[in-house]
């Protein structure tokens, strides 16, 4: 279908966008972006979006960009839950604005504030951004997040095939639960696997509860690896001396665990709050 001249006042010229209109663009000449973050669709909410959209139509229009290679096609920006539901509630067109300056970044941005992207979708555009040299801090930074986020992120980058079931089954998908089980995995290869291959859900609850299995199997592989971390890092904070628990994963971003000097229990702080104050024993 050739390009319409209501497509091309939106590049040139007075356009709906002027005043805030949307465009109505046909459907069958927008392509989904293969670089965008989001890969994986759950088949029943996108039916029932269908319907919502059938009654109600697409409230909230998609964006788009122009496709370089072909001059009567669309690249989509954002909106691939919207213009497949569209397509399977039959509409034969669906509002958009057409924006030329967004990125991967404003995508995986705008993805992840409208329905969450999944763990191993976060890992992939991690794993891309690293690769085309991006660091860990500057895409903490591009997506306003943290640089623990980000390591979370990670988990599922070149996984193993027994953690990549679990997640594809449904058993794991926290970005924490994956992490921690692929630090496990480390020093407890085979149990690990073994424990995985048996749960039917893994939660950070049952992962604290084998971990204490295992480290009460062998405790004397805990007391050198533990003990020995934590005392080598001491810091500040709100004037009192404390142990960097480093061996747990916190459950707060932007937070790390401490221990009083005592041995009593860990407390949580934020890391900005830290003052270092060196390296020795208990």
């Amino acid at each position: 279908m050739p390009l319409q001249l209501d497509d091309l006042a939106a590049l040139d010229g007075p356009s709906p966008q002027a005043t805030g209109q949307p465009l109505l663009l046909s459907v069958d000449r927008i392509d989904e972006d293969p670089e965008q973050p989001r890969q994986e669709f759950d088949a029943r909410a996108l039916q029932e979006l269908a319907e919502t959209i059938r009654a109600r139509g697409v409230r909230q229009p998609i964006s788009v960009r122009p496709n370089g290679q072909q001059a009567d096609r669309w690249i989509l920006n954002f909106g691939a839950r919207r213009l497949r539901a569209s397509r399977l509630a039959g509409l034969h067109e669906i509002p958009a604005f057409i924006d030329t300056s967004a990125d991967n970044y404003d995508q995986l941005i705008e993805n992840e504030q409208r329905e969450g992207l999944q763990p191993l979708e976060l890992a992939l555009f991690v794993q891309k951004r690293l690769a085309l040299g991006d660091k860990q801090a500057e895409i903490a930074q591009r997506l306003g997040k943290s640089r623990q986020w980000v390591m979370l992120t990670t988990a599922l980058i070149e996984a193993p095939d027994w953690l990549l079931l679990a997640y594809r089954e449904g058993r794991c998908r926290g970005r924490n639960e994956l992490y921690e089980l692929r630090r496990l995995h480390a020093e407890h290869p085979k149990p690990v696997e073994a424990w995985v291959a048996q749960q039917a859900t893994i939660t950070r609850e049952r992962i604290a509860g084998f971990r204490e299995q295992l480290q009460a199997a062998v405790p004397e592989t805990r007391s050198v690896r533990q003990e020995d971390a934590e005392k080598r890092i001491q810091v500040e904070f709100e004037g009192q001396a404390y142990l960097l628990v480093v061996s747990v994963v916190p459950d707060q971003s932007g937070h790390l665990y401490l221990r009083p000097l005592d041995g009593g229990p860990r407390r949580l702080a934020p890391a900005s709050a830290l003052k270092l104050l060196g390296f020795g024993g208990r």
